[in-house]
């Protein structure tokens, strides 16, 4: 048998052992790989996917964690936060393994004709780890946490056509100054966790309280957590009798810690040895294409980001097709400076592709009288997968412009509170976002806590306000055009791709038939969606 066979058969055992790959095309391609039909339905038989069963210690190992991490629901941001919330806690809906919308603590929603107001019917078996039933109340109190003059929470932009939210029973309801058809999407957002109320309208979030499929027992942030099965979970899932959510920052300790077999999963692998992975035969590998995106934002009004020639000089100096190459060994899709994916609906693909072009870069930085510019860029390991790389190859690009990037590798513990959104340029990984308009309103509008770039334009934020309520969807297309190049034309991010989620599990773990592409490790849900097979 060949090199090539082998590694032929090694891949439809990984595919039937996660289940990517039907007993049909098993078939199929183990004959092509010279196996005989008594071989290959042997083979099918060991490893071909078996129902979800339970029981086990599930070790998660999680790429981005930090020891000022908060159970605040408003200050979510990294990984760790994300991951462990969808973990404790519960969201009124939630997104599928198949990318579409489905119920957590909602069992139902309706708008009324104009998508003004939204009612929600809330599951009436939930209840929070302390005992307590979810009611509409604590509905309530979750999202005014992220309201009023107050709040400080980094989602308060997402509410803001809000005008009163209240509950009967367990139906709520939202009432909105405009219409808004995405508001069940936007409920999935990672800051709108579920917490118990308190008397005063207030939220208990410090205790770690919630209802979703685990409970806390012990944690500490940037270290780890141990969590046990919530008994009164209202969902499906929850395979596991026991979570362990570890943080694994350096990239070597994380992808060590999969191969020894020290944890069970990791929430990101390193993109430079994901094929050598691949060759194990105890390790399965996941490359789902996604909405995330890496990001370097430039605050546009610091200098010399203040001036959009120097802006768009660097959005051309970067030769995104090596850096898919050589940084992401092509798990990526290449970005065209507006936050707006292929993965998204509405996407606006007639749009010209910016490419790289370091002569018109030098003509922009002439015409700004910015000759010989020099700018700091930072980044940190934790951010992604090859994030200082990718820094340094830009910096090399750039140089054919005659522009000097001076890259700053910064710690990895408190990058997104001491970097992001305080350096004037920087380099951010996104998770996805389920439409246009959340994360424009995240992370484009002009009063959004997350305008990572500080932009300020008149007219998108205008055309924002117009397609949140338009129910025409090729009117509603036309205006997320018109913002994509506005973002493309006149921003201040360089968006070089959407990255692709890599990450992986031990050859025992047991996963869905398809895998949410929100977020890595399956929607930041592998604790309660995937099983240990053996």
């Amino acid at each position: 048998m060949t090199k090539r066979d082998e590694d032929l058969i090694r891949r439809i055992a990984q595919g039937a052992r996660t289940g990517q790959i039907s007993r049909r095309d098993f078939m199929n391609y183990s004959a092509a790989a010279g196996l005989t039909v008594a071989g290959a339905t042997s083979l099918w038989t060991k490893q071909a996917k078996a129902a979800p069963s339970a029981g086990g210690t599930f070790r998660w190992g999680i790429h981005d964690g930090n020891t000022g991490d908060t159970h605040d629901p408003g200050t979510y941001v990294t990984r760790t936060m994300i991951f462990l919330a969808h973990t404790h806690r519960s969201y009124l809906t939630m997104i599928n393994g198949d990318g579409s919308l489905g119920p957590d603590l909602a069992d139902s929603w309706e708008a009324n004709e104009t998508a003004s107001e939204w009612t929600f019917e809330i599951n009436a078996n939930a209840s929070f780890h302390s005992g307590r039933p979810v009611t509409g109340n604590d509905v309530v109190a979750s999202f005014n946490h992220h309201r009023g003059d107050d709040s400080t929470s980094a989602a308060k932009a997402l509410l803001s056509d809000v005008v009163d939210i209240t509950a009967d029973g367990n139906t709520v309801t939202f009432t909105l100054s405009g219409g808004n058809a995405d508001l069940p999407w936007l409920m999935t957002d990672y800051h709108f966790a579920i917490c118990p109320a308190n008397d005063d309208g207030t939220i208990d979030w410090r205790s770690g309280d919630g209802s979703g499929p685990y409970q806390i027992d012990t944690g500490e942030f940037g270290v780890q957590f141990s969590l046990t099965r919530h008994d009164g979970w209202h969902g499906e899932g929850a395979w596991f009798d026991n979570v362990d959510i570890i943080v694994l920052n350096d990239p070597n300790a994380r992808q060590t810690a999969l191969v020894t077999g020290d944890v069970d999963a990791v929430s990101q692998v390193d993109v430079k040895t994901m094929a050598l992975l691949e060759r194990d035969p105890n390790i399965q590998v996941f490359n789902v294409p996604s909405a995330g995106a890496i990001t370097l934002p430039m605050h546009c009004d610091t200098a010399p980001f203040d001036n959009v020639d120097v802006r768009n000089a660097l959005k051309l100096s970067i030769n995104r097709d090596e850096i898919i190459e050589k940084i992401l060994y092509g798990a990526g899709t290449k970005g065209n400076d507006f936050h707006h994916s292929p993965a998204q609906p509405y996407w606006p693909d007639d749009i010209p592709q910016r490419d790289y072009d370091p002569d018109q870069a030098r003509s922009l930085l002439k015409k700004a009288g910015a000759e010989g510019l020099t700018v700091s860029l930072s980044t940190a390991d934790s951010v992604s997968a090859g994030a200082v790389d990718m820094a340094v190859l830009y910096a090399e690009h750039a140089k054919e412009a005659g522009i000097n990037i001076e890259v700053v590798r910064e710690p990895n513990d408190g990058y997104y509170s001491d970097v992001w959104l305080k350096k004037p340029f920087s380099l951010v990984s996104w998770g996805a976002r389920p439409t246009p308009d959340v994360m424009y309103t995240l992370a484009y509008k002009s009063d959004a806590a997350w305008n990572e770039s500080r932009w300020q334009n008149e007219r998108f934020n205008e055309i924002l306000l117009q397609a949140k309520a338009e129910l025409d969807d090729s009117l509603r297309a036309e205006m997320y055009r018109e913002m994509a190049m506005l973002a493309r034309d006149d921003g201040g991010t360089v968006i070089p791709f959407f990255n692709n989620f890599v990450y992986g599990a031990r050859g025992n773990v047991g996963t869905p038939d398809a895998l949410a592409s929100s977020w890595e490790s399956d929607g930041g849900r592998a604790a309660s969606r995937w099983w240990f097979t053996e």
